[in-house]
């Protein structure tokens, strides 16, 4: 049984879950201004808010869907990785000091810091909103996804749950308890997966006999497995497993990092190939066996996201290359990791800190390849949910780790939530209320409106992440990489680096970004099927991940028009 409540993992949970909120109770007696709530004062140690960074940064879409996606589909999975840490190059080198000169709270600061513009407050507020909703819905999905095999519970109820602990921690404390639990999360997920990838090496490969085929017919009384009426959280088998290793053995014993690689890939896969077939009562979901090599499961091309990679396809291209320049540039516009640079005391912190991060998420990402394989292999794989594919695989080392594994990819959810909640409530508190719209609020009222906000945008949070159950939470960031990166990125980089930017330029340069990617996303095969149901064929645009196009259009608006709308100079005048 792959889902079923233990006492011992609900303890650990639990454990956890009490800590980090009575940990925020502690730490909101210091965030009662303006400057406590939003920036924790700029007072965190350089080091704290690097190891911070890797905890807002490696969220749910890094540990569960990244090691999900790898299970599934080998090396396809970490591309995303290699992409994710690709992009810390541009925040190192580019934006990192700018950012903390410029700014005060939010992202938007940064943008206005020459102007003073209302327009720019007001499209940056948007942006960030928008961005930090998109990046919310596969948070919350990981999430309930998480806590339906933990405490045994319905997906949506999960949700729920993280919802209103991540607003508990977010309202009482703000970027001083976010700061703190993403330094604690963000240590502990790398340390655990450090001794979990070492207990993989030490176990090795071996070969395994198949545990069968599962067929799930979903009707209108319920759900039948194999004809007979059952529960699917309880009676789904775990797939995946080697069939044979290369020379004949049957098993490796312990290996070295290159040595797991090597053997993985000249052993033969055993893996759940999925059938949906449609019926009168809804569809029978067929999970049947199909043999890869491990070589094949090590290139790329295997998911349908890069298997177009192998069709030659101009567009398939197109997608494969728009969705990398996705992650690379993406990282360096996301509004909860800019908010970072203002929490502590100045640029030469903020580049240093940038460097500790770098150095943990770096060493996490290469520890999600060994974990995905591992899972791939050992006989743990939910075929139905790519989110659950590391909790699963620590479970296999006993009830122990998953209830440690399972109780940090809680923390790692609560640390990326508050920061996303965190960046959206400045959105609206300190850029649309304070400056926008001018109203004269003192500190207390400063915080008490982020505090609103943030409650109201953790509500909307639930309400998406249950309307996206079922989506690989790796496959959903991306689209919020993809706007962040055509939204942010242009204006912020013109706007450090050209003299000649102007406020009309930053403001076009935003809006064109923003509604060509969010519009392409919305209008992309992936929404027609999985969103509306449709078939893919019906999307109007010939690939689904729009940077390719919608980044470069970004950094052409914002240039033309500043030379349409910079001052002339006056005749006569030198």
């Amino acid at each position: 049984m792959l889902y079923s409540f233990h006492w011992s993992a609900f303890a650990v949970f639990a454990f956890f879950v009490v800590g980090v909120v009575g940990f925020s109770f502690f730490l909101g007696r210091s965030a009662k201004t303006a400057s406590g709530y939003y920036a924790a004062h700029g007072q965190i140690p350089w080091f704290v808010n690097g190891i911070a960074f890797a905890g807002d940064y490696l969220s749910a879409a890094s540990f569960l869907g990244i090691c999900g996606m790898i299970a599934f589909y080998g090396f396809d999975g970490f591309l995303y990785s290699i992409g994710y840490l690709a992009g810390w190059i541009v925040a190192l080198f580019i934006i990192a000091e700018p950012m903390k000169k410029l700014g005060k709270f939010t992202f938007a600061d940064a943008l206005d810091a020459r102007f003073q513009s209302r327009p720019i407050r007001l499209v940056a507020a948007i942006s960030t909103l928008v961005v930090s909703i998109f990046y919310l819905i596969p948070q919350m999905v990981g999430a309930g996804a998480l806590v339906k095999p933990l405490l045994g519970i319905d997906f949506e109820y999960g949700v729920i749950l993280v919802g209103a602990v991540v607003i508990t921690i977010v309202v009482t404390a703000g970027m001083v308890s976010t700061t703190w639990v993403q330094f604690i999360k963000g240590g502990l997920l790398v340390l655990f997966c450090i001794g979990l990838v070492g207990g993989i090496l030490l176990r090795g490969h071996r070969v395994t006999t198949d545990a069968g085929r599962q067929t799930i017919e979903k009707t209108k009384a319920g759900v039948l497995v194999n004809g007979k009426p059952q529960s699917v959280m309880n009676d789904v088998h775990p797939v995946g497993h080697i069939a044979s290793l290369a020379g004949g053995k049957t098993e490796t014993g312990p290996l070295g990092p290159i040595a797991y690689i090597q053997e993985f890939a000249g052993a033969k896969i055993v893996l759940a190939k999925k059938k949906v077939t449609p019926t009168t009562q809804g569809s029978i979901t067929e999970f049947s066996p199909a043999v890869s090599s491990g070589r094949d499961m090590l290139a790329p091309g295997q998911s349908p996201t890069f298997a177009g990679l192998k069709s030659g396809k101009t567009s398939d291209r197109l997608n494969f290359i728009s969705l990398m320049l996705a992650l690379f540039a993406g990282t360096a516009s996301l509004p909860h990791i800019l908010i970072r640079y203002y929490t502590v005391k100045d640029a030469a912190a903020a580049r240093k800190s940038t460097v500790v991060g770098i150095g943990a998420i770096g060493a996490f990402y290469v520890l999600t390849l060994f974990l995905g394989l591992a899972a791939m292999t050992t006989g743990v794989v939910d075929p139905t949910d790519s989110n659950m594919s590391a909790p699963l695989l620590a479970r296999s080392f006993g009830e122990l780790p998953f209830a440690l594994v399972s109780a940090i990819a809680f923390t790692t959810v609560l640390g990326t939530v508050s920061g996303l909640i965190l960046a959206a409530s400045g959105a609206v508190a300190h850029d649309l209320m304070t400056v926008y719209l001018k109203m004269d609020l003192n500190d207390t009222q400063k915080v008490r409106a982020g505090k609103i906000a943030a409650v109201v945008v953790g509500v909307i949070g639930i309400c998406l992440g249950m309307a996206f159950k079922g989506f690989n939470v790796t496959f959903l960031v991306g689209w919020a990489f993809n706007v962040a990166a055509s939204a942010n990125l242009p204006a912020l980089t013109l706007l450090l680096f050209w003299s000649g930017t102007t406020k009309q330029g930053i403001v076009a340069g935003m809006l064109a970004g923003l509604l060509t990617s969010v519009g392409w996303i919305l209008l992309s095969g992936d929404a027609m099927t999985n969103l509306y149901g449709l078939a893919a064929t019906s999307s109007p645009v010939p690939f689904n991940q729009p940077a390719i196009i919608t980044l470069p259009l970004g950094y052409l608006v914002v240039w033309g028009v500043s030379l349409a709308t910079r001052p002339r100079m006056t005749a006569g005048v030198i």
